[in-house]
């Protein structure tokens, strides 16, 4: 497993992390066992990044997290969740609230078993948060009362992102980046390398599309956002299939199926494409059991790709799938 360096925290992290979303909820049913050991190989293949959020199972992604690491002791990997989307309702004015920030914050800590949080990210908030510079002093307070070490932002937009960074105290920022999702190339990657940010890349499998094992036969458990989410029913639609409309992606699946060399699984061969920008400090792949957790690991080790394959995936992506996702994120 290769390292990187994450930005201005001065830690070295897996490129490759642990998206800890599928093991908390709203993926259908993982269960404990199954969780608490993809998290372990994981662990056991090098990965030293875990990402998670408070509200991701309601707690449940936190706690078994904390329940893997005391169970392994030894040296921390680096966790980073997310706070802000317990907020009810979902509105901007909440995160200018510092009492009910720093009550997420405790719960937190505690679901995580931690004294002091290594990253918190601002959970997606609504586009006028960036614009409150308010919100960014009360995450300098926590800082200062050593409950957080650093923050980030999660971000829905490359346009929130780079407003995000103006803040100097922002250390790092997650983003949807993959295949089918590729306008972070444009500006932003570089723009972050230049404050040296680290840069987190999210849904990088596009809900698994991007691991080319899904039809239009497939279906999804009722509690799986990828059944109630298509639309944006529940949550920004570009978080679900990278917001691709899915019969769509299919047919652009099938293009990049044969552009994967012969013997290595889709699935890395998507993370290794994220890889390839230097500006990315960690990719974090979800996995619900131990062989998607050692197969997501493995991706580190591939070769890169080479200049023509990059040049015809861009191609897929400008003529298939731009139209539907790039200028709306």
């Amino acid at each position: 497993m290769k390292s990187r360096r994450f930005g201005r925290t001065g830690a070295q992290v897996s490129e490759i992390g642990f998206g800890a979303w599928a093991i908390g909820g709203s993926w259908g049913d993982v269960s404990a066992q199954d969780a608490k050991a993809a998290l372990h190989a994981a662990l056991d293949a090098g990965v030293s990044f875990i990402d998670t959020a408070d509200v991701y199972g309601d707690g449940r992604s936190e706690q078994l997290i904390a329940q893997v690491l005391k169970e392994r002791g030894g040296e921390r990997p680096f966790v980073a969740t997310k706070a802000g989307r317990r907020l009810s309702p979902h509105v901007a004015s909440g995160y200018n609230d510092r009492a009910q920030l720093s009550a997420f914050i405790d719960r937190s800590l505690k679901n995580l078993g931690v004294d002091c949080l290594d990253l918190v990210q601002l959970h997606c908030p609504p586009t006028e948060v960036y614009y409150q510079q308010e919100v960014f002093g009360h995450l300098d307070a926590l800082v200062a009362a050593g409950k957080i070490r650093h923050y980030g932002v999660s971000v829905e937009k490359v346009e929130e992102a780079l407003k995000a960074i103006e803040y100097p105290n922002v250390k790092s920022v997650q983003i949807i980046f993959n295949i089918f999702r590729q306008r972070p190339i444009s500006l932003f990657l570089q723009e972050a390398q230049r404050r040296d940010i680290a840069v987190i890349a999210r849904v990088p499998l596009a809900s698994g599309l991007l691991t080319g094992k899904m039809s239009a036969q497939t279906t999804f458990a009722a509690d799986d956002h990828r059944q109630f989410n298509r639309h944006g029913e529940a949550f920004d639609v570009g978080e679900t299939f990278s917001g691709v409309p899915y019969e769509v992606a299919l047919a652009a699946v099938e293009k990049i199926r044969a552009l994967v060399p012969q013997g290595v699984p889709m699935a890395q061969f998507a993370l290794r494409w994220i890889l390839m920008e230097s500006g990315i400090s960690t990719v974090i792949p979800g996995a619900r059991n131990v062989a998607q957790a050692q197969s997501n690991s493995a991706a580190s080790a591939l070769p890169p790709i080479t200049a023509e394959v990059m040049q015809a995936l861009r191609a897929i992506y400008l003529h298939d799938i731009a139209p539907y996702v790039h200028q709306r994120w």
